[in-house]
């Protein structure tokens, strides 16, 4: 394990039980929510996972988190080994390793003031030698998530904030432990257009004045362009081309990180460009297509895509996969 990578994913995988075909039928069957996954995080660094719904990016969260048990793989923080850990270990790690969920609307206890709901971490993982000193963290971190003067906010309930100022709590929520990684599960779907660069805004200052590891989770690669360092495009459980931003928009390898890329909103009209619309659903988890996973919708789709999987490349000093095709 490289120096600069404190967070590394080997060959993780995530199966879950799906009902037998039949009633007399006797093998079993399972969805591939996550199959096959390899990367690495450095320090304060941001990583974009990009995809459609349903690709496996909020069940590698998940198991980032411990939340959900791998059913193969290794995930190692800081050179240690985290897969499996027991339930006093992974307390520990959850003061490192936080978690921003997709709806402030769920996430958050409704009888709770916003001072008890950002309070609580710091009492289940006993921090701080008094109340004082907790009143302190809470209103360090509310401040800093843009919660400004705390003190107008402290008393109040989730129903009485908007759903920007909701998903701000929930941010300070898990600043309050001062944590090293924070995995950023679609942050903005549920908020408005107008307050959706708010908050990549307030994540990406976080990640310079903090110095913390961002995973931001996202359907939209057009929403985190400025502020990721790399992207890792997902599909169907397997991240099919992982590079530096700049390389990802310029220069696509894989047919599908290009039909991302080519729905992205362009202002000026002489940069459009033609859009490629793929046709087709994503293909049953269960029933994983042969060969390549995504032929079935791809537009250069030859006969030997189904008979060959393509293999992880690397190109430059990046780590990206590409069709043979592509690249020969």
């Amino acid at each position: 394990m490289s120096k600069d990578n404190f967070l590394e994913v080997r060959g993780l995988k995530k199966y879950f039980d799906a009902d037998r075909p039949s009633f007399f039928s006797r093998e079993p069957r399972y969805v591939h929510a996550v199959d096959g996954i390899d990367f690495q995080l450095r320090h304060s660094e941001v990583i974009a996972l990009v995809g459609e719904s349903g690709c496996g990016k909020s069940t590698l969260a998940l198991l980032l988190m411990g939340l959900e048990e791998p059913t193969e793989g290794a995930i190692l923080f800081e050179g240690r080994d985290i897969t499996h850990l027991n339930d006093n270990e992974r307390k520990g790690l959850r003061r490192k390793i936080q978690m921003i969920f997709q709806d402030p609307y769920e996430s958050l206890n409704p009888t709770q003031t916003i001072e008890e709901i950002i309070n609580e971490p710091l009492v289940v993982h006993g921090i701080g030698n008094n109340k004082n000193e907790r009143d302190e963290r809470v209103k360090k971190a509310m401040e800093d998530s843009g919660l400004k003067p705390a003190e107008v906010y402290l008393q109040r309930f989730p129903h009485e904030l908007s759903g920007g100022q909701r998903q701000r709590v929930v941010i300070a929520a898990a600043l309050v432990l001062e944590p090293e990684i924070l995995l950023a599960d679609e942050p903005v779907s549920m908020l408005d257009v107008s307050i959706r660069a708010e908050i990549i805004n307030l994540l990406a200052e976080l990640r310079i004045t903090r110095q913390i590891a961002v995973i931001f989770i996202t359907h939209d690669l057009g929403s985190v362009g400025f502020f990721a360092d790399r992207v890792a495009v997902m599909y169907l459980g397997r991240i099919v081309e992982i590079g530096t931003m700049l390389e990802v928009l310029e220069k696509p390898q894989h047919p599908y990180t290009k039909a991302l890329i080519s729905v992205i909103p362009v202002p000026n009209p002489r940069l459009r460009h033609e859009r490629i619309i793929l046709q087709g659903e994503t293909p049953n988890p269960i029933d994983l297509p042969s060969g390549c996973r995504f032929h079935p919708r791809c537009p250069l789709a030859m006969a030997t895509c189904k008979a060959s999987d393509p293999p992880f490349i690397t190109l430059s000093k990046t780590h990206q996969a590409a069709c043979l095709l592509l690249v020969k």
